[in-house]
């Protein structure tokens, strides 16, 4: 028995890359429209309420416009924009983020994909928090870079026309970025991170860091501890996976790229009482396209990883 899909926003960079996991799959029957009737308001209606699943890969106020276009209790949706992932009423869609998020997931009429950048330090930090290693209160920074296809189609043209000559940018410098509420909310901490985000000049993937000062820490964890408490939470997961990390003198961008896995490393010294928590993943994989795949999976109640590389 297959589950019909509609993808709004099909056109674009993660629409492409969700369309290209769905595409053979003989369980999905994926509705589409003509490129004529993309632009229709009533088109796009009969298609959203026509399917069982809709995946919106659009701007956030265009994603809360197509929201209000579902005028059935069938339709249950998955918004891959910004717009819902603090709201009330949508299920946040990280399965791996919460012993009970994947079973949520399931029964959810409505999902919100995770932000790529919030993915990575959600990973890292959530478990630690939920374990007492990392108060709730404590002063947290995040930093990293992304391939520039996180951008979307302007900035993929500023790198691949020419128009951007640097290799590596740093943004977000108002220290006020669109994924601090989500990361705030879902680490279940007290105060946002300071999140220090840049671009590299390379299409896809992505490396996300938060540094940990375990002598002053109110537990003194040891690497060893804070090693530990991620392998647990990740044990039983076929897409996050931690990582030894002896014998790695480096960690590059484009690790996971590719794919739709996330990986972890904890680098750590415990002389200094200090480790180095890294994450690494597409930012159009379990950033993005992956992640609505996954989601789409579990909603269907199919293999979560159907469809995925890992």
């Amino acid at each position: 028995m297959s589950v019909s899909v509609f993808i709004d926003g099909a056109a674009g960079t993660t629409g492409l890359e969700i369309r290209e996991r769905l595409a053979g799959r003989p369980e999905i029957d994926l509705i589409t429209l003509a490129d004529s009737d993309r632009k229709s308001a009533k088109k796009r209606a009969q298609a959203l309420n026509s399917a069982q699943f809709v995946i919106l890969c659009l701007p956030d106020d265009a994603a809360r416009e197509a929201v209000g276009l579902v005028t059935n209790s069938m339709t249950r949706i998955i918004d891959a924009s910004t717009a819902h992932r603090v709201a009330e009423g949508w299920t946040y869609g990280f399965p791996e983020l919460e012993p009970a998020q994947a079973g949520l997931i399931a029964e959810a009429p409505r999902v919100a994909n995770p932000g790529c950048w919030p993915t990575g330090f959600l990973a890292l930090v959530r478990p630690l928090v939920r374990a007492g290693l990392i108060p709730a209160n404590w002063p947290l920074t995040a930093s990293g870079a992304s391939g520039y296809s996180g951008g979307g189609k302007s900035m993929i043209a500023e790198f691949e026309d020419g128009a951007e000559k640097t290799g590596f940018r740093a943004y977000g410098l108002t220290l006020d970025h669109k994924h601090l509420p989500e990361m705030q909310k879902h680490a279940r901490i007290e105060h946002p991170p300071i999140f220090q985000p840049a671009v590299a000049n390379a299409y896809r993937g992505m490396l996300i860091e938060v540094p940990l000062p375990l002598h002053a820490l109110p537990r003194k964890p040891s690497p060893t501890q804070i090693e530990q408490a991620l392998a647990d939470a990740y044990r039983d997961s076929p897409i996050v996976r931690v990582l030894p990390t002896e014998g790695t003198g480096l960690v590059r961008l484009e690790e996971d790229a590719a794919t739709d896995r996330l990986s972890i490393r904890v680098f750590g010294n415990a002389d200094h009482g200090q480790v180095r928590l890294i994450a690494t993943l597409d930012n159009l994989g379990k950033g993005a396209a992956g992640a609505a795949v996954q989601n789409l999976n579990i909603m269907a109640g199919l293999d979560p990883t159907a469809g995925l590389v890992l």
